[in-house]
């Protein structure tokens, strides 16, 4: 049981993740603009984030589920707010800028880890996604067999971060093609990807709340 809990939980981990919206962009361009370690590390930041929202749903935390329903379009709006920010700011960085920064003081990975974690933290639908992946699957944490919800939730941590590890070093192989010219476009095309996408996602939320 336990042993088939870990694999559902890794298969959760890698579909929940391997989709590429704004933060999997993201994590390729510090990929990019940093190197490998920066960009798992950004990866990490969202795996605990999926894994925390997996024993919410896994444990079917009534009160917390209820409150993020409440209020889940101020969560997403905030959500989006912050990664709207963050393309633009990738749009308008430097390369050569960050390269210099980089090579002064060295990067702060924990800033990667935290930065990205508390951008895709206040994305409530992750929550509601794994109900949904749940239920379908049968699968249901009793409060009496802690170890069963660890085996599920270390699954899905293991998942997303083997999604993350893949991503990077497929990105960090190619990586030094990239000179200071391409690093610029890059940057101009992470940043409108990302701007996009948040602001499609946005207009599609507030029309499904308010025509609800």
């Amino acid at each position: 049981m336990f042993l088939s809990l870990f694999l559902k939980g890794i298969v959760i981990g890698l579909a929940v993740s391997v989709p590429l919206g704004p933060i999997g962009i993201l994590i390729i361009q510090r990929t990019v603009n940093k190197n490998r370690t920066s960009g798992f590390l950004s990866g990490m930041g969202a795996s605990i984030s999926d894994a925390i929202y997996a024993v919410v749903a896994g444990f079917s935390l009534t009160y917390i589920i209820d409150f993020i329903r409440l209020h889940q379009l101020t969560f997403q709006v905030v959500g989006a707010i912050m990664v709207l920010v963050l393309g633009i700011h990738i749009f308008f960085k430097d390369p050569v800028t960050d390269l210099r920064k980089y090579r002064r003081k060295g990067s702060s990975y924990f800033q990667d880890l935290l930065s990205t974690f508390l951008i895709t933290f206040p994305n409530p639908m992750v929550v509601f996604i794994f109900l949904a992946v749940f239920a379908s699957s049968g699968i249901v944490f009793q409060m009496d067999q802690p170890s069963l919800a660890f085996a599920m939730v270390a699954g899905v941590f293991l998942g997303a971060n083997s999604w993350w590890l893949t991503l990077t070093g497929l990105v960090s192989l190619f990586r030094h093609k990239f000179n200071l010219r391409v690093l610029w476009w890059f940057n101009k095309v992470a940043g409108v990807i990302i701007v996009v996408l948040v602001i499609v996602t946005l207009i599609l939320t507030m029309v499904e709340h308010f025509t609800a």
